[in-house]
């Protein structure tokens, strides 16, 4: 199918050639008959790829801060590649969609409906249930594509929450300005409408608002104070988009005593106390289409909020603009102002980074031309180097298999066959940076396919159990980044299939830090010790959200599950014999990502792992202490070894962080095309460290 992208590094807008999606288990799959452009969000995402790197910085300072951190910690070449890969990662445009639906995994939506969605600019979009609502017979398919922008407008009305025959000044007359004046005097509101340009404005007054044209000189504080009857006015709508603090002073001027604003757009945000206080103004920033935004329970697990206790959610608010349209309060059909083809697409972008138009739509075939293809070919085959190469499927290409994995596999001379995402999108921006020969968001026609020899798993936590039980049943060598399982009993069942298993395949973790090349020279020097070795690793793990999808039990277990196994393996290692005791303490709630971990081992050895989140970016994030026989050894973040009296251990510093992933990836092809496994960790290692891990989670649960 077609999709349009945006590469954020070159300023292009392409039409690329993507897999269609499947629908979610909580959603849609449909496809698209129209979309409207945002001549405003998409417009700046096209202005922004098109600028220099200097201009990119001067727009995100914050970004920048972030980067300059993260030097200090990793250094310049780690920094400059992950800043490379941001920017080189394409960006899906839009967010105004109508189609039909062709999947349907939910009760109220048939296949054959026709919905409005926030889905992309492509033929076929898949969409969560809450994101979508039914499009009334009466209203045509052009019209129904406004519905996002209007649900937006609504969202901030009803911030406003203004009565009937109250005076509303909507500042900034683009889309969502134009649909907000409908919208206000279908609520019963006198409306004044602003903006610089004279077209809109007009247009803006053909819909029923009284105007302030800008660009003709008229004073809008005048002009507010004559149309409030020398009051001031109740409330203020700013759905500009403009970097001056100018609309948020002004509105503070123009509005009555304890009047309303709230902010839609994007302006400058730098305000006048004097200006709010004297008059006890209220101020609100408008989020989206409505509560339920962003909330991964509502949007991509369909919990919906109680109608009892949260009456408009972003998908009411659609069934509410959709209502209007069907019963003529609103029209829609003045605001289109160009139409294309789906592949005029650079033209429409062309128009609107040069001009200034209001609603611009893109039509789709109103056919098929066939199947829905969810297999794209990307290159050819590269021709085989042994008779025994590992032949690669990836499941997942997220950002670390996209920056890290999948050029670490590439880098091993394996030949790469195929790479499954569930959008397509990210499965075909890697697969043609890594010569994959195909992207496909058929995951299990990966698994089928009998070419592919060993599968590399990188999807979320929840479901690797599942892939890596799959693939191993299908014949197939694993890498699995970690977690292995996300529960104890996956774990157990896992162990117990595997070893049962006649000839079982290679089966590896990710467990990368091992083979770190400042790592292995500790390794090599405490096996000429004799003595007990003492380990102190500590993770400036940093705080992450609570609402991020890793901090979810059921999805990515937890940090300890999810990451904090990384050291847990890497003391194993070091000490060289197996965990005979796991006692962990966490901070009280207010920093429950902040956990102590002290593991003992059978030979006497013990360690100590502080993963902690409770401290600051400008330290190293990783640090390791090895105290053994008198000498000591010290890793920082990866990229320095120092050595304190330990003779033999010499110190030294990288150029580059390096944490063992090319070295972890190559032991694991080395282990399938020469059948030599000495360098892979053992399973019944991998399964302990996974049962000392769910061992820390029981006792800070």
């Amino acid at each position: 199918m077609k999709q349009i992208l945006q590469d954020l590094k070159s300023g292009k807008t392409v039409l690329e050639d993507v897999p269609a999606p499947s629908a979610s288990t909580n959603g849609l799959l449909t496809r698209t008959a129209v979309t409207l452009v945002s001549a405003g969000t998409e417009r700046m995402l096209v202005d922004f790829g098109k600028s220099n790197l200097i201009q990119k910085a001067r727009s995100q300072p914050d970004k920048v801060k972030q980067v300059f951190e993260k030097v200090k910690t990793d250094g310049l070449m780690p920094t400059v590649d992950a800043v490379r890969n941001k920017l080189d990662t394409p960006l899906p445009l839009g967010y105004c969609n109508v189609g039909q639906i062709v999947e349907s995994h939910v009760d109220g939506f048939t296949v054959g409906d026709r919905v409005v969605s926030n889905g992309k600019h492509a033929e076929y979009v898949s969409v969560p249930k809450h994101l979508c609502a039914a499009i009334p017979d009466s209203v045509d398919d052009e019209s129904a594509a406004f519905t996002v922008i209007g649900a937006i407008a609504l969202q901030g009305i009803r911030l406003i929450k203004p009565t009937l025959g109250e005076t509303v000044v909507v500042t900034g007359l683009g889309l969502i300005g134009l649909v907000a004046v409908q919208l206000l005097r279908a609520h019963g509101c006198r409306v004044l409408g602003i903006d610089y340009d004279a077209e809109k404005v007009a247009l803006a007054k053909q819909l029923g608002a009284e105007v302030v044209n800008l660009s003709a000189g008229q004073d809008p504080l005048a002009i507010a104070e004559q149309y409030s009857r020398g009051r001031g006015v109740d409330a203020v709508l700013i759905t500009a988009s403009t970097k001056s603090n100018e609309p948020i002073h002004q509105a503070a001027l123009m509005s009555r005593q304890r009047g309303r604003i709230v902010l839609v757009g994007v302006v400058g945000m730098e305000m006048s106390r004097a200006d709010f206080y004297e008059k006890e103004l209220s101020f609100q920033v408008s989020c989206s289409y409505g509560p339920g935004r962003y909330d991964s329970e509502y949007e991509e697990k369909g919990n919906d909020y109680p109608v009892g206790f949260v009456r408009w959610t972003e998908q009411r608010n659609f069934e509410a603009i959709l209502d209007m349209m069907a019963e003529g309060r609103i029209d829609m059909k003045p605001l289109i102002s160009h139409r294309f083809k789906l592949e005029q697409a650079a033209e429409a972008y062309d128009l609107i980074s040069s001009g200034n138009p209001l609603g611009v739509l893109l039509q789709y075939p109103s056919k098929p031309a066939g199947k829905i293809e969810r297999t794209v070919t990307l290159n050819a085959p590269l021709p085989a180097v042994t008779a025994s190469q590992a032949c690669v499927g990836f499941i997942g290409a997220g950002g670390y298999a996209s920056s890290v994995l999948v050029p670490a596999f590439a880098a091993t001379g394996a030949r790469l066959k195929s790479i499954a995402s569930a959008t397509g999108v990210s499965s075909v921006h890697v697969g043609k940076k890594n010569q994959i020969e195909e992207a496909t968001t058929d995951t299990d026609s990966v698994l089928a396919d009998e070419a592919i020899n060993t599968l590399v798993i990188t999807t979320r936590h929840n479901s690797h159990a599942g892939w890596v039980r799959k693939g191993l049943e299908a014949g197939k060598h694993i890498f699995v980044e970690k977690p292995l399982t996300l529960t104890r009993q996956e774990l157990d069942d896992l162990g117990s299939f595997y070893t049962a298993m006649d000839r079982a395949p290679l089966l590896m973790v990710g467990f990368n830090r091992r083979y770190s090349p400042l790592i292995q020279p500790i390794a090599q020097a405490l096996a000429r010790k004799s003595q007990p070795v003492s380990m102190v690793m500590t993770v400036n793990a940093g705080e992450i959200p609570a609402d991020h999808w890793t901090q979810d039990m059921d999805v990515g277990g937890g940090r300890i599950i999810g990451e904090g196994c990384h050291f847990i393996d890497l003391l194993r290692y070091l000490a060289n014999s197996s965990i005979v005791d796991v006692q962990a303490r966490a901070m009280d709630s207010s920093c429950k990502d902040s956990v102590s971990i002290l593991l003992s081992f059978a030979n006497g050895s013990i360690g100590t792992v502080n993963y902690l989140a409770n401290g600051n970016k400008g330290f190293p994030k990783e640090r390791l202490e090895v105290f053994c026989g008198g000498g000591i050894a010290q890793v920082d973040n990866f990229r320095s070894l120092k050595a304190f009296g330990w003779p033999g251990l010499k110190s030294q510093r990288l150029w580059r962080q390096d944490k063992g992933q090319s070295n972890c990836t190559r032991a694991f092809v080395d282990a399938i095309e020469k059948g030599d496994s000495s360098a892979l960790i053992p399973v019944d290692e991998l399964l302990e460290v996974a049962h000392a891990c769910f061992d820390v989670v029981d006792q800070i649960s």
